[in-house]
C-alpha cells in the first residue's frame, strides 16, 4: 500500500546519482498517497539558494512530481526548514521542560578526547557521547542561548524497528549511539529534531532515505516516543558507491545529475546508475544501464541485448 512520503534534499551541493536513486524509491513507494518536497536548508554556511533551484530543476528532469512543496505550496508549509524555526523552538521547549534534553558546551573534540569515550561504532561515524560529560544539574532558560543541547538517551536500552529493506534493526543506546545533539550552538535546530518535527507535522507516513541513517532512526524513535507521536514506517536503501566502496558525496561532481545531463544521459540512465552487491536486487528498478562508478569518471555501458555501443565518459574539467 502506498504511503505518504517526502523528498528532502539538502542544498549544500548538486544532487548526484545516489540522491536520484533514493528519491526514485521514495516517489515510487508514495505513488498516489502524496509526496512532499521539503528543502532541508538549516546549514546557513553551506546551503545556497542556487543549489535549491538546481535540485528542483533536476528532480523535475528526472520525472518526479510532488503534491506539496516550496514551489507549489500546500497545507503543511512552509516547506523550507530555514523558515520553520518557530516550530522547532516549540519542540525544544517541550523537551527542555520535561528535562529530556540538557545544555552541552562540549565540542566533538571534547567527546573524542574524553578518557572514557569509545571510538565511533561500526554503525555510525559519530562518537558515543560519554555519560561523564552530562551535567549534574542545569537551569531551564527561555531560549537555547547559543549552546548545543543534547537528548539524554536511556543507556542500555535496545531500540528495535522494522525496515522495509534491512528487516529488523537493533541499536543499543549508550553502546551504538550516545546522547545526541538536538539544538546546535549556532542557534539552529539539529537534524534529528528538525526531521522528526517536520515529518510529524507534514504527516509523513514513510521515510525513505539512505542506509547510512539507520542509527539516526533509533535516535529519532526516542524523540517520537518522548513527544508522544507515532513514528512513520522506515525504508533505508543501499548507497551508491564508487569502485573503491566509498559512498558518493556532493563533491563527486562528475556524478552530479546535472553533469550527467550535460553528457547526454537520459533520466533512465541516471536512475539505473550504480552497481549493487552480488545477490542484492536493485530496490529501485531493473537496470537499464550499468554504470561503473570510479573516482574521476563515469563509464556507461548499455546492455548487450540492445546491441548498442558503450559510451566512455571522460572526467569533467
Amino acid at each position: 500500500m502506498p504511503l505518504r512520503g517526502r523528498l528532502a534534499p539538502t542544498p549544500t551541493g548538486y544532487l548526484h546519482v545516489g540522491h536520484a536513486r533514493t528519491f526514485a524509491m521514495a516517489a515510487a513507494r508514495a505513488a498516489g498517497a502524496g509526496l512532499v518536497l521539503r528543502i532541508e536548508d538549516l546549514d546557513r554556511d553551506r546551503c545556497r539558494p542556487d543549489y535549491t533551484d538546481a535540485a528542483i530543476e533536476d528532480l523535475r528532469w528526472l520525472g518526479f512530481s510532488w503534491t506539496e512543496g516550496p514551489d507549489l505550496g500546500g497545507p503543511h508549509g512552509p516547506y523550507r526548514q530555514s523558515e520553520r524555526t518557530g516550530w522547532y523552538l516549540e519542540i525544544w521547549r517541550r523537551l527542555a521542560a520535561e528535562r529530556l534534553i540538557y545544555p552541552s558546551p562540549h565540542s566533538r573534540r571534547d567527546v573524542e578526547e574524553a578518557a572514557t569515550a569509545p571510538h565511533a561504532t561500526p554503525h555510525d561515524d559519530e562518537p558515543v557521547f560519554p555519560a561523564t560529560l552530562r551535567p549534574a544539574a542545569w537551569d531551564l532558560p527561555r531560549e537555547p542561548g547559543g549552546v548545543a543541547w543534547r537528548f539524554r538517551v536511556p543507556d542500555g536500552r535496545t531500540i528495535e524497528f522494522h525496515d522495509a529493506v534491512a528487516g529488523t534493526v537493533r541499536r543499543t543506546a549508550g553502546v551504538d549511539f550516545g546522547d545526541f545533539v538536538v539544538w546546535r550552538r549556532d542557534d539552529a535546530a539539529a537534524y534529528e529534531l528538525a526531521v522528526v518535527a517536520d515529518d510529524h507535522a507534514m504527516e509523513i507516513a514513510e521515510v525513505v532515505r539512505g542506509e547510512d541513517l539507520l542509527t539516526s532512526t533509533a535516535r529519532q524513535i526516542l524523540l517520537y516516543e518522548s513527544l508522544g507521536w507515532r513514528p512513520p514506517a522506515w525504508c533505508h536503501v543501499p548507497l551508491v558507491r564508487d569502485s573503491q566502496g566509498r559512498r558518493l558525496a556532493k563533491r563527486a561532481g562528475s556524478l552530479a545529475v546535472r553533469e550527467l545531463r550535460r553528457r547526454g544521459l537520459s533520466p533512465a540512465d541516471v536512475l539505473s546508475a550504480g552497481e549493487h552487491p552480488p545477490g542484492k536486487p536493485d530496490p529501485v528498478r531493473k537496470p537499464e544501464a550499468q554504470v561503473s562508478l570510479q573516482a574521476n569518471r563515469c563509464t556507461v555501458r548499455k546492455p548487450e541485448a540492445q546491441d548498442e555501443t558503450g559510451v566512455d565518459e571522460t572526467p569533467a574539467s
